[in-house]
């Protein structure tokens, strides 16, 4: 029962991701370099964030319950900045990269544009993430031991699984509304993708309701993957040509640069 609860979590929450790097970027160098590279930067961003909690965890007083708790919701506020902080530097460098990269093609244009490295960034950003925030739930799930058998909530690990999916996707559509914004210089959409990062980081303090958490979550997810869609040029009609294989335009791989 354990194996199959943490082979079943791990398909759940990196299936998409796994998929999406299979058929996006694995047949791509270039690609797989950006895309440690924007893991890299997520792990930084934890870095810098938990030497933060640690100094305020040992600042503070451990028996006092009101200032663990407002502990937690001053740990998530700096970790989604530092982390919004890291993608802007990530985009910046990138910037910097792409413009090397033209100077030595022998083509006209760049070999990636910039919304293919939003992409590849932003999955980057989300598998690093998913990683760091399952691993230790998986560890435990191959037991000894059951969830919910002292009264706790026996659909931890799925709903856990579920979380970590959205917030790997969310970065991924995250990645590609905050690069354009950047491109375009639209900061309310920049605001927006802080905010929404924020509301889904605070949403996970509802746990154990995980019902209403993760319908919030989805919800917003859905919302993100809609602009996110429209944002990198999609449209009605390309994503239904996509969806009946008749649109090889549309891939990723054949994306024209920007």
């Amino acid at each position: 029962m354990t194996a199959a609860v943490f082979f079943g979590c791990t398909c759940i929450a990196f299936g998409p991701a796994l998929a999406l790097y299979v058929f996006t970027i694995a047949s791509d160098p270039l690609r797989i370099i950006f895309l440690i590279a924007g893991a890299f930067f997520w792990l930084v961003s934890l870095l810098l964030s938990s030497l933060i909690w640690f100094v305020a965890v040992t600042l503070s007083s451990p028996k006092d319950e009101s200032v663990q708790k407002g502990l937690l919701i001053f740990g998530v506020l700096c970790s989604v900045i530092i982390q919004e902080v890291f993608r802007f530097a990530y985009y910046r460098l990138l910037k910097k990269a792409n413009k090397g990269l033209m100077t030595i093609s022998q083509e006209e244009t760049s070999p990636i544009s910039i919304r293919q490295l939003a992409y590849v960034s932003g999955l980057g950003f989300g598998i690093m993430s998913g990683v760091f925030s399952l691993v230790n739930i998986l560890s435990d799930s191959l037991g000894p031991g059951i969830v919910g058998i002292h009264g706790d909530p026996p659909q931890f690990f799925l709903a856990s699984a579920f979380m970590t999916l959205v917030m790997v996707l969310l970065h991924v559509f995250w990645g590609v509304v905050f690069f354009d914004a950047c491109e375009t210089k639209n900061w309310w959409a920049l605001i927006v993708v802080i905010v929404s990062h924020l509301l889904v980081s605070g949403l996970t303090f509802l746990n154990p309701y995980y019902k209403a958490s993760l319908a919030a979550s989805y919800v917003i997810m859905l919302l993100m993957g809609i602009w996110a869609f429209f944002t990198a040029g999609g449209s009605c009609r390309n994503l239904k040509r996509c969806l009946l294989c008749r649109d090889k335009d549309f891939l990723l791989s054949n994306h024209r640069a920007r």
